[in-house]
């Protein structure tokens, strides 16, 4: 599986203990590359349309309190991006939104507790059944 990665300043060390957690995975990283300051648009928006055209299956993208870069990634067409602070979230943010996208705090949350929400998203299904229907109805909004 192809996962955009992308941070700000505020996410960049969380972001690195993920991509070594991940090194089974093909990662393409949109920076942040340092923990200079830098704005959370410029990196979020890249790895957002890297999932929505196709390039990368998902996307995983930090700031310091995720809220940031889930306004971001949910201006992408396509994209369902969805700010997990827990391992129940990120499960549920599969089942029923097929969330594509998953958004972390890079101040709240443990690297620890990360990469368990993390594996539970990439490993957890969609149950397509009664939720496509309420992503459809989602999607006729998009541009």
């Amino acid at each position: 599986m192809k996962i955009a990665i992308a941070s700000d300043h505020a996410g960049f060390e969380l972001k690195e203990n993920i991509k070594n957690h991940l090194s089974n995975y093909d990662i393409t990283d949109f920076g942040a590359h340092t923990k200079e300051s830098m704005d959370y648009p410029d990196t979020g928006f890249k790895a957002a349309e890297s999932v929505s055209k196709g390039d990368c299956e998902r996307g995983i993208l930090i700031c310091g309190s995720g809220i940031g870069m889930s306004i971001v990634a949910n201006k992408v067409s396509g994209i369902r991006a969805a700010l997990c602070q827990t391992k129940e979230f990120a499960e549920l943010s599969r089942q029923h939104n097929n969330a594509n996208i998953l958004v972390l705090s890079g101040r709240f949350i443990s690297h620890y507790l990360a990469n368990d929400i993390i594996d539970i998203w990439l490993n957890t299904k969609f149950e397509n059944r009664r939720h496509q229907k309420r992503l459809d109805k989602i999607k006729k909004y998009e541009k």
